[in-house]
């Protein structure tokens, strides 16, 4: 004989109705737990029930609004697009280049500011404007947030220039407590002779000694073509050696390690003439962190991000649209 259903449903309405109370009372009205269940009778255990039942079944939905200038539905997209660790996106107020450094480096520091740990060893790559903008952006604080700041390369450029990489290494080391150790040294040199000679050194060789040990690179992307602060200042990569890159297919760079459009590192000649860390020692580092944007960029950032040079990218709005394009 077929059993009335009818005592089932009233059941069913009446666990409905007093999920639905727990819910608002919950979510609604602010009560703890602990009241809940004194006010209505059941074990605190059973409202713990309840409360998971009505997200499970959908009488509860969790709504985040996002404010204005956050885009954390672009950045999810960003993450799962190139398969980052995380992303950060800032809006320039102007398509300007001095509004788009302003943006990278107020975003580059907050980001820094929130996840350095206090033990981290922070490489950091040669002289870049978006780097320098974010470590100026950086407020000291009262407590040590890290303990090593290492430089990657040597300073690139005319000799009168290549100062600018020990400045950065400098500043950030000050902005965060740490030691600055600093590579004094060309970042190319005429020859892998000459490259060998000066990692042999013994002041060099302890400085690169440091690059195993590093949690955290903070690093710009480089286009094949530079900007046009970085061409005035001296501190780029020579004629001669862009064109030769180009030729290779090279599209950007990560601490002048080039890389193609898939973000394969290219077989170039110049990479025996680099002073500082190789691709592999790069790539081993535990979080690599990229901060760089524009349409200059684009083509290099994507690179970057496709080919796993970068686990962290800090980028503006517009760029970040342009990678999901």
């Amino acid at each position: 004989m077929a059993l009335d259903p009818a005592p089932r449903r009233a059941a069913n309405a009446d666990r409905l109705n007093l999920m639905t109370k727990v819910a608002r009372l919950y979510h609604e009205q602010g009560l703890r737990q602990p009241e809940i269940a004194q006010r209505l009778h059941v074990s605190q255990s059973r409202v713990s029930r309840l409360l998971k039942e009505a997200a499970d079944t959908g009488i509860v939905r969790t709504v985040v609004i996002p404010p204005a200038g956050v885009y954390s539905e672009i950045e999810d997209a960003l993450r799962d697009r190139f398969g980052l660790a995380d992303a950060v996106i800032t809006e320039a107020p102007s398509d300007s280049e001095s509004a788009l450094l302003s943006a990278l480096g107020g975003a580059g520091a907050q980001y820094l500011e929130a996840t350095l740990t206090g033990s981290d060893r922070i490489g950091i790559s040669s002289w870049s404007s978006t780097l320098l903008a974010t470590v100026d952006s950086m407020q000291p604080r009262g407590t040590r947030s890290a303990v090593e700041v290492v430089q990657l390369i040597g300073g690139v450029g005319s000799p009168s220039v290549q100062v600018q990489a020990t400045h950065l290494a400098e500043r950030l080391a000050q902005v965060t407590g740490a030691d600055a150790r600093f590579l004094p040294a060309p970042g190319i040199v005429a020859s892998p002779a000459v490259r060998d000679a000066l990692l042999g050194d013994r002041y060099i060789g302890d400085v690169a000694e440091l690059w195993a040990h590093l949690t955290v690179a903070l690093v710009g992307i480089g286009s094949l073509e530079p900007s046009p602060l970085l061409e005035s200042s001296g501190n780029a990569v020579s004629a001669p050696d862009r064109d030769a890159l180009r030729e290779h297919g090279a599209v950007g760079d990560v601490c002048l390690r080039f890389f193609g459009p898939d973000g394969e590192l290219v077989d170039a000649e110049l990479h025996d003439r680099v002073v500082g860390i190789g691709s592999g020692q790069l790539r081993a580092i535990p979080r690599i962190v990229g901060i760089a944007g524009g349409a200059r960029k684009l083509a290099a950032i994507r690179a970057a991000a496709e080919g796993g040079w970068i686990h962290v990218l800090v980028t503006d709005l517009e760029t970040a649209r342009a990678l999901l394009a």
